[in-house]
């Protein structure tokens, strides 16, 4: 049997669940975009059972839908975080929502979906969305805008970041630079739009790294506005590259030694 068929074969067991875990958000666009990349997930892999859930403000939650899923016959669930970095949530909150799993499960928590070549490619597509030509790269700077944190241990997922920013700088385009909406971090997208217009560049795009709209990522497109970036990209949302990459996360976690048996 062909590795292709007994990925089919896993899909089709009713017991075995893709648990998708957003942050969640009092922005109701939040849940809404979650969702739409659910429904992608879905249609890409019309044989695996998707199921969502969220740490917080959204129905319903990690615990309520893990109850619900051993009800229905689940027995082997991968937990994917929608989360880009590792950050408190992956490290904390999640794993104790974990916890509260029935004893009739089995879950394991995927890889956190950042960095990856598929999430560059994402980015990417936002900013060709938004107005940018592919002739454009070499004379355009990338303010790449993640949220940020105020959890002191998350240094090396600001320290990923810069690295994020220094590999994409490589592709060609002309700057790419990290900036942050929250926690203290510097600089912010304003300061890093200002800070590339003063060193000379002549296009600045701003590519919000982060997954659904809310209320950070709306603070990452005022400081867009407020320091005169030429193109501002939409979140990641439901793009089809981010899709992929959760399936990957999926497939990867499923053939890990620690699911057999």
């Amino acid at each position: 049997m062909s590795g292709s068929d007994e990925d089919a074969d896993a899909d089709a067991d009713p017991s075995r669940v893709l648990l998708l875990i957003a942050h969640g958000s009092r922005d109701p666009r939040h849940a809404t975009t979650v969702r739409a990349l659910t429904r992608r997930i879905r249609s890409m892999r019309p044989g695996l059972r998707v199921s969502t859930a969220f740490l917080d403000f959204e129905p319903p939650s990690v615990a309520a839908e893990l109850a619900l899923l051993a009800q229905h016959g689940a027995r082997r669930v991968v937990a994917q975080p929608l989360l880009l970095t590792q950050a408190f949530h992956a490290r904390t909150d999640l794993p104790r929502a974990l916890r509260e799993a029935p004893p009739a499960l089995c879950v394991r928590q995927a890889d956190v979906l950042g960095p990856h070549a598929l999430l560059t490619a994402a980015l990417e597509r936002r900013l060709a969305e938004a107005g940018l030509e592919p002739g454009d790269r070499a004379a355009t700077s990338v303010v790449l805008a993640c949220a940020g944190t105020t959890d002191p241990r998350a240094v090396a997922a600001l320290a990923a970041l810069a690295a994020l920013a220094a590999q994409w700088r490589r592709t060609g385009w002309y700057d790419v630079r990290p900036a942050f909406a929250s926690g203290g971090a510097l600089p912010g997208t304003r300061d890093a739009v200002r800070a590339l217009r003063g060193a000379g560049a002549r296009r600045i795009a701003v590519a919000p790294y982060v997954l659904a709209p809310g209320r950070l990522p709306d603070r990452i497109a005022l400081g867009a506005a407020e320091g005169g970036a030429d193109v501002v990209g939409a979140v990641l949302g439901a793009a089809p590259e981010l899709a992929r990459l959760v399936l990957r996360r999926y497939d990867a976690t499923v053939r890990a030694p620690a699911l057999t048996g």
